[in-house]
């Protein structure tokens, strides 16, 4: 390890391959924090011993009133190193927590009154010691976690210590049972010390932390915390977090005296709640930690504070001496675990990388935790209080029951909101803003969204990555973004060719169009032709100027594909281009392209070219869409179309009703023309097409004589005379000469 201090250069990889350990130790330490002084098994414990609302909240409110030694002891902390001064104070606080062992003798020694003394002595001295601990550990944190995956180790440390806090929690319910006595509290506080024990093992091979050498004799740490306390920034997230903690902090301690009293729930299944919280935040970590790092942590922070919100209310009105009451109380600890991971993750990660500047992390963070320690302790001790206060309160409001925890219930409220205001003026580099974050829940599929996502981070093959590929597109969410981005540029071709794909079939997403522009203008024609099918296909006149530089790519597959996404988008002003291209080139397959857009642009100076190309092309399919691109400058496509795909079915029935319509659609013409349109659809009816091509070709000589001149008439006049010389072995000129009847006005 490099000696100098925070400043002296940890390696990513380093950080990386160290975290583990931090890890382990975090877990095991939240065996130590559940069964002793964090946990609603402490709660408990001090109810037991006989001390009322307020005393609990005095004692609880020491722990967190010794972190304003804060300020004080984090300059000595920063000389004698954050790491080492941190498993100091760490293992001296595991030794004295060992000393609660003594509470039974205590108490049959000396009495109750003197034992309430012991744990308050013994809290105090904890206290401390953890106060220095933390005060340490912030900045060496900071150090030693890589920001691009602060959320990633915030959600890992939360599955870590959930899942292990939820086993201790769970065992400890199944121990304590409904009526505990003090020697199982004092027995659970044992394991959870030795518990902390090995977090302290653990923690002696992360690396960082190292002394930082003193400037010279005088150099004094007052400024800095000055400077800390003065910035603007700072202040208004500390303000944000101290209205939300001291909301949430002192109604959380309370919460379990709540359930026993007013729900009617016994000691082992309030600590059962515990567990069900854990849970909550152990199923939904990776989630906030990912939203976190990708999105940002303001936005996640806020998420997290305006869902505190609903917490006193699900408390509020769940039923209360219920079979349901147990049920109820287990879902909202789920909502509880939830929130308050998502607030916890993104309120700490806007902390450490966005409000602490790296260079002053030691006077930054004395300041945050003396105030956070401060705002906590106030909401225990004046939880306390005004539990204490509002202790006649009693009644019903409408249906619900009112009682001493209402007016907690109340504060934290409104406090979380106000809280989110103040938050909202934090800066922070954030990918998105609160709003757009809110917004990418509600689009698409969030929850295959999420599916994918998962699948996607477990995909070991091509054939694996390339069905996840396929999922991620038809989410159509905004979550899948980054991942389709990566999969356009993947090593394996099958993979990019799906993402392409993923991505036509998808809503248009700024970014995404980005891609498919970049691969259109890529060396890969294979690829560069499903781009251009899809920024057309996805319909976003956003890819006009990219489309438009595909018209002059290397590759003629890549230029026809660009015509057509052209055509397709409706760019009216690339026409003329594309008409010129089309009289000069000679490849048949680009005249088709070129055709094909012009038509789709209903381009109306491109008629007669195309008619030409029609009357002359010896290629069936080729000479379709001459035609339908024909058809779609007279008037859409439908009737022709209709009429091509009826060819392999019943044309003959389908030929007869195009007739009908078409004599229902002319207006005042000779009764011959009439009779003649009577006698055709009857040919066609019966199945004698050549018959009834020849019938229609002389109708449409009689109507030509009364028409004025234009592209529909010659269109018209070029379809008899194919009619008369070829009957319907040109099938597409009877589809034309019918559809242009039926749509020119």
């Amino acid at each position: 390890m490099v000696s100098g201090g925070a400043n002296s250069e940890l390696t990513t990889a380093e950080k990386i391959r160290r975290l583990p350990w931090s890890l382990a130790a975090n877990a095991a330490n939240a065996v130590f924090v559940y069964l002793t002084f964090f946990g609603p098994v402490f709660v408990l414990f001090l109810d037991e011993l006989g001390l009322d609302k307020p005393e609990v909240g005095l004692v609880l409110s020491v722990i967190q009133f010794a972190g304003l030694l804060a300020m004080a002891v984090a300059p000595a902390a920063e000389r004698f190193g954050h790491k080492r001064t941190f498993l100091t104070f760490f293992g001296i606080r595991k030794i004295v927590a060992l000393s609660l062992l003594a509470t039974p003798w205590v108490l049959s020694q000396f009495g109750r009154s003197t034992l309430v003394w012991f744990v308050l002595t013994i809290v105090t001295a904890f206290s401390v010691c953890r106060a220095i601990a933390i005060t340490a550990r912030f900045p060496w944190v900071q150090e030693f976690v890589p920001d691009a995956m602060r959320g990633k180790y915030s959600a890992m440390g939360q599955v870590l210590n959930g899942f292990v806090g939820f086993v201790a929690v769970a065992a400890a319910s199944a121990y304590l049972g409904d009526d505990p006595s003090l020697l199982q509290f004092t027995l659970l506080f044992g394991v959870g010390s030795m518990a902390g024990l090995v977090a302290l093992w653990a923690n002696s091979f992360v690396p960082g932390g190292e002394p930082v050498g003193r400037d010279g004799p005088q150099r004094s740490r007052l400024p800095g915390l000055l400077e800390a306390a003065g910035d603007t920034n700072l202040v208004r997230y500390l303000l944000a977090v101290g209205l939300v903690t001291l909301s949430t902090t002192g109604l959380a301690s309370f919460v379990p005296l709540y359930m026993r009293e007013e729900v009617g729930l016994s000691s082992g299944n309030i600590v059962l709640l515990q567990g069900a919280t854990m849970v909550g935040g152990l199923v939904t970590s990776f989630v906030w930690g990912w939203t976190a790092d990708r999105y940002g942590s303001k936005p996640v922070a806020l998420s997290g504070a305006f869902l505190k919100v609903l917490l006193p209310v699900f408390w509020f009105v769940m039923p209360r001496g219920s079979s349901w009451s147990l049920t109820a109380a287990l879902l909202i600890a789920l909502w509880q675990g939830f929130v308050d991971v998502g607030w916890l993750i993104g309120a700490r990660r806007l902390l450490f990388v966005s409000v602490v500047p790296a260079d002053r992390s030691a006077a930054y963070m004395a300041v945050y935790f003396a105030w956070i320690s401060l705002v906590s302790g106030l909401s225990q001790l004046a939880g306390g209080q005004l539990l204490d206060a509002a202790s006649s309160l009693s009644g019903n409001w409408l249906i619900f029951t009112v009682d001493p925890y209402t007016v907690l219930f109340a504060v934290g409220f409104v406090l979380p909101l106000l809280g989110s205001v103040s938050l909202r003026g934090v800066c922070a580099a954030d990918a998105v803003s609160v709003s757009e974050f809110a917004g990418l829940f509600f689009q698409g599929n969030p929850v295959l969204a999420m599916e994918a996502l998962i699948t996607y981070q477990l995909a070991k093959d091509e054939a694996s990555a390339v069905s996840v590929t396929e999922q991620l597109g038809r989410s159509d969410s905004p979550l899948t973004v980054e991942e389709l981005l990566e999969s356009l540029s993947d090593p394996r071709f099958n993979v990019r060719f799906e993402a392409v794909v993923s991505i036509a079939q998808r809503s248009s997403e700024p970014r995404l169009m980005e891609g498919l522009e970049d691969v259109l203008s890529s060396p890969d024609p294979a690829l560069s032709v499903m781009a251009a099918w899809g920024l057309g296909r996805i319909g976003d006149k956003h890819a006009v100027e990219a489309l438009r530089e595909g018209l002059n790519a290397q590759y003629r597959s890549v230029r026809a594909h660009s015509a057509r996404s052209l055509g397709t988008l409706g760019d009216r002003a690339s026409a003329p281009l594309l008409l010129e291209r089309l009289r000069a080139e000679s490849d048949s397959g680009l005249k088709v392209a070129y055709a094909a857009a012009l038509g789709s642009l209903r381009y109306e100076p491109a008629g007669q070219h195309l008619l030409e190309l029609a009357l002359r092309w010896e290629s069936a399919q080729e000479r379709q869409e001459f035609a339908l691109a024909l058809a779609r400058v007279l008037g859409g496509e439908q009737p022709f179309v209709g009429l091509l795909r009826e060819r392999r079915g019943d044309v003959s029935t389908a030929l007869s009703q195009a007739v009908v319509a078409v004599r229902k659609k002319l207006g005042p013409v000779s009764d011959g023309v009439l009779v003649n349109l009577d006698e055709c659809a009857r040919a066609m009816a019966r199945g004698s097409l050549e018959e009834g091509a020849a019938m229609l070709s002389r109708v449409i000589h009689s109507l030509l004589m009364i028409r004025q001149d234009g592209l529909a008439t010659s269109v018209l006049r070029a379809c008899a005379a194919e009619l008369e010389q070829r009957g319907v072995d040109r099938f597409e000129f009877l589809a034309l000469a019918l559809h242009v009847l039926k749509t020119d006005d």
